[in-house]
């Protein structure tokens, strides 16, 4: 951790455009939620669409695009990146203090408006507002550390983030069952389910896939970012 590279990366990120977009987002979500608090409708049908559905399943893989890409891909874009680059410090380090900016603005901007979203309409009933929370927490980091990656290899990385989140994890995941497996959202779900009371949340992944599935990509993720930035510093600096 570099307290220099987090305070330009949290310059960087909530300085542009994207700090309206990391506001307005789940600002609309608790909007929601005080409305549909007042619906005649069963509270924990509410909250399974409106926190499950639109928070843990659109909101934080859609902040977790913004967030990863948005704390390294404008500064390889700029070509600001040569200049961090050029300090003595390992490519690994840069790499996991954006991590850990990444995942800290996803966990404020994510876990905290699901957390108050599912207080709002279901209350502590059932436990489904922190087991959200908690997959939240989970899938923020993972989101987080894939998109990172994406914004080192390649500079499409919101349009391949996009087609991640929307095609394979909302499109083809709700068609095509074996997809889930591979669903960062699903083992989200997982966490949430086991943090719950009983039955009040489903999950297609168990949780003995989803714990180690959710390690792997992180770590590896953020593994193979450092090792790309490495090659990005060689590239510049020919």
């Amino acid at each position: 951790m570099n307290l220099t590279v987090a305070r330009l990366t949290v310059r960087g990120l909530l300085g542009r455009r994207r700090g309206i977009l990391l506001l307005v987002v789940p600002a609309l979500l608790l909007l929601l939620s005080v409305v549909a608090s007042n619906s005649s409708a069963d509270k924990h049908d509410i909250a399974v669409n409106i926190v499950g559905r639109l928070g843990l399943g659109t909101l934080v893989p859609l902040l977790g695009l913004v967030v990863g890409t948005g704390v390294i891909s404008t500064e390889i874009d700029d070509g600001s990146i040569v200049y961090l680059l050029a300090k003595p410090l390992p490519r690994w380090r840069i790499i996991t203090t954006k991590l850990a900016v990444a995942v800290v603005s996803t966990w404020v901007f994510a876990a905290i408006p699901v957390l108050l979203a599912g207080l709002i309409v279901d209350g502590t009933t059932d436990g489904l507002a922190v087991g959200y929370a908690v997959g939240t927490l989970v899938a923020g980091a993972a989101y987080s550390a894939l998109f990172l990656l994406l914004g080192v290899v390649t500079r499409n990385a919101v349009v391949v983030g996009l087609a991640y989140a929307l095609i394979w994890e909302s499109l083809i995941g709700n068609f095509v069952s074996g997809a889930r497996t591979l669903s960062i959202q699903q083992w989200g779900l997982s966490i949430a389910k086991s943090v719950a009371a009983p039955d009040a949340i489903s999950a297609d992944v168990a949780l003995g896939a989803a714990i180690p599935l959710l390690v792997i990509v992180t770590a590896g993720a953020t593994a193979f970012a450092a090792v790309r930035l490495a090659g990005l510093s060689f590239n510049s600096e020919d």
